[in-house]
């Protein structure tokens, strides 16, 4: 797989899990709408007082999981943050292009957008006879 089909997985599935560490290294788990940027990137939004906000504003490292329902999943790893300025336009404009309904939210400031740069992914392709499991080629990013 290659990252052009990691986007259009993502933008089919729509939702996941993410899992951040709590400060005494516990694992915390929540399953939310995720987004890709055209540059691979994962997006998602959360309450700026949440304990995901607050576990990658210490410990970037995160874990996700897209899809799953219907046989198909993306496991990644990376680090997340909080982008700011022209990249926070960007990642803003890729999660609200998936996630209209969400705009208020981000109008009253009561979310804010998280990036994941990805470090490592694999599909999974369930339906079949024999699983398919690949991992995804993370170089360049689509033109």
């Amino acid at each position: 797989m290659d990252v052009q089909q990691l986007i259009d997985l993502v933008r089919l599935e729509r939702a996941g899990v993410v899992a951040t560490l709590a400060a005494d290294g516990a694992p915390q788990a929540a399953y939310l709408s995720i987004a890709a940027t055209d540059r691979g990137e994962l997006v998602f939004d959360a309450k700026p007082d949440s304990r995901k906000v607050a576990n990658l504003r210490r410990d970037p490292r995160i874990a996700v999981v897209v899809g799953g329902d219907r046989g198909v999943t993306l496991q990644c790893e990376g680090v997340a943050d909080l982008p700011t300025g022209a990249e926070l336009e960007r990642c803003t404009a890729a999660y609200l292009a998936a996630f209209p309904e969400f705009a208020s939210s981000f109008d009253a400031g009561a979310v804010v957008v998280l990036r994941v740069l990805l470090d490592w992914a694999r599909s999974g392709d369930f339906r079949g006879e024999h699983p398919l499991i690949e991992d995804v080629e993370l170089g360049a990013p689509p033109a």
